[in-house]
Order: C-alpha cells, then structure tokens, then sequence
C-alpha cells in the first residue's frame, strides 16, 4: 500500500498579507487538521508522530473515520483544514464554506473487489449488485461514470446498494463474505483480500478512468480555510512542507512507516501497510 503514496500540492491559493492572528486558548494548538483514516493519514504519519513527541507545537492532527466527521468539523469551524474526498470539498465549496483548495494528496486508490469468478469484465456486471460507500461520493460518483463509459446504465443494468454506510462497515462486510461486489479504497482492500482469502482485485478504478479521461483521478483534497491562508500564509506553507516531507518519508522508509501507522490504529497490521 505505501508504494503507491504520493502527494501532489498545487499552491493555487492566493496568499494575501499577514493580517491578526485568532489565538486559540493558551496551551492548546494553534492550528488543527482535520484527515481521514486511509491514504491521507498514512502518508502523513511522519508528521504526525513528530507533532505528538514534545509540547509547544502550534498544529495538531485529529484522525477521523469518515468524511461526515470531517464535514462537521468544518461546518462548525473547529478544523483549520481538512482532508476530505474531491466530491464532498466541491459540494462544500459550492455551499459557500470559506475553504480554499492546498492540493491533492490521494491519487486513485480506490478498487473493485470481489469474490465472484464470473465477473472479470464490465459487461459480466450487469444484472448484478454492486455494494459502494456514501451515494454521491467520490467512489459513487466515479463508479457511475465508469459505468455509463462501458454502456452500462448505473440506474437500470445494475444494483447498486448503499446498505453500509461507511467504507469501515463495508470492507468488513466484504471480508465477512456479505458483499460480493464492491467498491474499496485502500488501505482497506488490502485489509480484506488479507481476511479472505477468497476475495480479489477485479478493477483498479485509476486504470480504467485513464481508458476514457486524459487527466489522474484525484480522489482527496486538501483544504485551508480562507482566513487562516489570509492571516497566517507562514503556517500554511510549513504545513505543505512538513506533509510532503513525511510523504517523501515514508516511501522511502516503509517497515518504519508501518509501524507508525500500526501505533496509530490506521491499520491492525504493518504487513498490511506496507
């Protein structure tokens, strides 16, 4: 899994002068991430241990199931920035939430899994029930476009069932044997192909949207909001340095890297991780 880690940041946000800062009560972080537990978190793992040894720091991550979460901490203005899927961070956007775009950290992670050996084509789908995380959501959005582009109507020729409401509830029915066909992100399929050993990899999602779009999938986004870019520019900038270089880190290092996301309950087992 940490072989395919990468963290891209754009820096379109426009930095505007240093303005007052909003102090936060003495003693606690200045600053507060919000990410999810997954890709994001993992390539983040450096930073995060380092922020948790010492006193004083003026960040702290808050690790998080699911995007709800994250959307919460956004809505009520507890999270300077977050780390969400594309989909949810544009309907966010799109709502007026003064939140502005840092990068992408998670590129195409995201697989069809499943037990069946009678499906190893899109067309061996049809008639079939599909289990997929969260309706609107960037795997529910991508998977109906990959749909439609192989002339397959997501409405009509197939099942799609949202009977699990978190990508946790899901790949644990999927281990469990009691989804047959669904759409998991990493690190999670690696966690069910290792409980079942019936389970494998039908499509890698990525692959099949570049079959159709000249253009890598972005799957996350990370996000500021808009007064701290304004007020605090110096923060934003030590934030992208310290992400990329624990994500450079941890490729590089990835049975230490493990057992850090291990320690934080991102994963049960570094053999998994890494």
């Amino acid at each position: 899994m940490l072989k395919r880690l990468s963290c891209l940041f754009l820096l379109i946000f426009v930095l505007y002068g240093c303005g007052n800062k909003v102090r936060k009560e003495a003693g606690s972080p200045e600053h507060t991430i919000a990410t999810l537990k997954g890709p994001s978190a993992m390539g983040m793992i450096r930073m995060i241990d380092s922020l948790n040894h010492g006193t004083g720091h003026s960040v702290e991550v808050k690790i998080l199931n699911e995007p709800l979460q994250v959307r919460k901490m956004m809505l009520n203005g507890t999270a300077d920035f977050a780390i969400l899927p594309t989909t949810m961070a544009a309907i966010m956007y799109n709502k007026g939430l003064k939140y502005r775009l840092i990068g992408i950290p998670v590129w195409g992670t995201l697989y069809l899994v499943g037990s069946n050996p009678g499906v190893s084509n899109w067309e061996d789908l049809r008639n079939r029930r599909i289990y997929v995380m969260a309706r609107g959501m960037t795997p529910d959005v991508l998977f109906r476009h990959l749909l439609l582009k192989n002339n397959i109507d997501p409405d009509k020729d197939v099942s799609l069932d949202y009977s699990f409401p978190t990508h946790i509830d899901l790949a644990n029915a999927v281990a469990a044997g009691q989804a047959g066909l669904a759409i998991v992100s990493e690190p999670l399929t690696s966690f069910v192909i290792q409980k079942n050993k019936d389970i494998r990899l039908i499509f890698d999602l990525e692959k099949e949207w570049k079959k159709f779009e000249n253009a890598a999938l972005a799957e996350t986004a990370f996000l500021g909001r808009e007064n701290v870019i304004q007020d605090d520019p110096e923060i934003v900038k030590s934030i992208i340095s310290a992400y990329a270089f624990s994500t450079g880190w941890v490729n590089q290092h990835p049975d230490s890297a493990a057992a850090l996301i291990v320690k934080y309950g991102i994963l049960p087992d570094a053999d998994i991780a890494v």
